[in-house]
């Protein structure tokens, strides 16, 4: 072949994989659906996949320039993503017509990624009977018979916080609230004292630190695994991290021996394993192997730890903004105490002024900024001409429902009276999805209640939280980070009441 023969080729070559990633793109203007220019090969995930923007506040960009619109079609690289913005066609597809979108659109990766066959990628047809077997665990009553467990490590985080102050009056809340969850989702769900606030080598506080320290080698595998993911299966020996999965095997494995052969019974979460263990019979669906058992501890794990400490931290920098709702809700746990004498589940679970602060800080800032479902079959929305095949994935924005000035005046505003009962009931039910809803909701809803409302009464009981000159105002989110967190911790001066 000639030189030009050569050109020309290569030209043509050019010319076919730029048709390529560019094919799909009519995708929602043949359907009327608007959105944004996509851009050949990246569609409009160019400053996400930069790490310039997290996933949330990129959704909610579209959410914010198309108000009038009861949702929006983009790509993420060639792949048609529909943004639901109209809160009556996210409750059908959350609720009403959740058969059709029983899935999350979330992939499993047995060999590279043992631990991910939890409760949230697993598909349908084994996330059903394996929810059915766990929800047990998570039941009132359950939690009840485990509340003393948290308290004991809220008792544990108030002297720590003393330990702290003693040396100085600025403490970084994100590291203080991790090490706070981890030792209560260590004693909740493993039946194991963490440690994590004594112990600087915490193997599970290390652990957690782990996870989620995204380094240049897990980002280039993530981008992969979402990009090519016939090619991370098929590079399976490369990608598993052997670390992270013979921690959480082992552990899993030790604890159920230790607790068979001792005879010991706690109500916990390994306790609902055990019972799962011996019983496979009763969900013959689903092959029970341990690695699909040690996923749903590692996804509890990984749950609890993170969004809860998250929570926490977040809480406790409005409160230290804003003075009066801080001695509001002080005041509530000191009365509350009196009357009652001590903490129990129920009290906790009845202090008004506590849950509003709570909700109002989900609503400013979910941990999981968006909502994703994979429709299973053709679906037509309500009232509109548009219809999708199977397998299109819709994304629902938490941050711009969650701060869509027509259903939040003054959205940026830290208001935990828009949670009162009589402003949460006139919204529509749909305006608040910290926890998800519908039957794929968050399962372990009243435990992250229970566990973040017990760490803020613990610490605000005895200690002011304040602002110092490391605190950074206005709150900057980390652009690399999947879920909701701060760019550079959370920086707050304590002091003893």
């Amino acid at each position: 072949m000639s030189t030009l023969d050569y050109l020309v080729a290569m030209l043509a070559l050019v010319g076919i994989f730029y048709y390529w990633s560019i094919s799909t793109f009519s995708f929602w203007k043949d359907r009327g659906v608007p959105g944004p220019k996509p851009l050949p090969l990246l569609g409009n995930f160019k400053d996400v996949l930069a790490g310039k923007i997290s996933i949330g506040p990129w959704l909610l960009s579209f959410y914010t320039d198309y108000p009038k619109e009861p949702m929006v079609g983009i790509f993420i690289r060639r792949r048609p993503i529909l943004v639901l913005r109209d809160l009556d066609l996210i409750r059908d597809i959350l609720i009403r017509d959740f058969s059709k979108f029983a899935d999350r659109g979330l992939k499993t990766f047995e060999k590279a990624e043992p631990l991910s066959q939890h409760l949230l990628n697993l598909e349908h047809s084994k996330w059903r009977p394996l929810r059915n077997k766990l929800s047990p665990a998570f039941t009132s009553g359950k939690l009840k018979d485990m509340f003393y467990l948290l308290l004991s490590c809220g008792n544990h985080l108030q002297e720590y916080v003393d330990k702290l102050i003693s040396k100085g009056d600025s403490i970084e809340v994100r590291d203080l609230t991790a090490r706070f969850t981890t030792d209560v989702i260590g004693s909740c769900a493993f039946g194991l004292e963490m440690h994590a606030m004594d112990d600087e080598n915490s193997e599970f506080r290390r652990m957690g630190k782990y996870v989620f320290n995204f380094d240049w080698k897990k980002v280039l595998k993530f981008r992969i695994r979402e990009g090519a993911p016939w090619l991370y299966s098929l590079l399976w020996p490369i990608m598993r991290d052997n670390y992270l999965t013979d921690f959480f095997m082992n552990t899993m494995k030790a604890t159920i021996e230790h607790r068979r052969k001792n005879k010991i019974v706690r109500h916990d979460f390994i306790d609902q394993i055990i019972e799962i263990q011996d019983h496979p019979e009763k969900i013959p669906e689903v092959k029970l192997t341990d690695t699909l058992l040690t996923s749903q501890l590692f996804v509890f794990f990984l749950a609890g730890f993170e969004t809860s400490s998250t929570t926490i931290s977040n809480a406790l920098y409005e409160l230290a903004q804003h003075q009066d709702c801080q001695d509001r809700l002080r005041e509530e746990i000191r009365v509350v105490m009196e009357r009652e004498g001590k903490l129990t589940y129920d009290v906790v679970k009845n202090m008004k002024y506590l849950h509003m602060v709570f909700q109002e800080t989900l609503r400013k800032y979910p941990p999981a900024m968006i909502l994703v479902r994979r429709s299973v079959a053709p679906y037509t929305f309500s009232n509109s001409n548009v219809t999708i095949p199977e397998d299109t994935l819709l994304m629902i924005p938490l941050m711009g429902i969650h701060k869509d000035p027509e259903v939040y005046d003054d959205p940026e505003k830290f208001n935990p009276e828009r949670f009162s009962e009589e402003a949460f009931k006139s919204r529509h039910p749909m305006s608040f999805l910290a926890f998800g809803d519908g039957p794929r909701n968050c399962i372990g809803e009243r435990f992250a209640k229970q566990q973040s409302k017990v760490g803020l009464i613990k610490i605000l009981e005895k200690f002011k939280v304040e602002v110092n000159d490391k605190t950074e105002i206005p709150y900057k989110i980390n652009p690399r980070g999947f879920l909701l967190a701060p760019l550079n911790g959370i920086h707050l001066r304590f002091t003893k009441i």
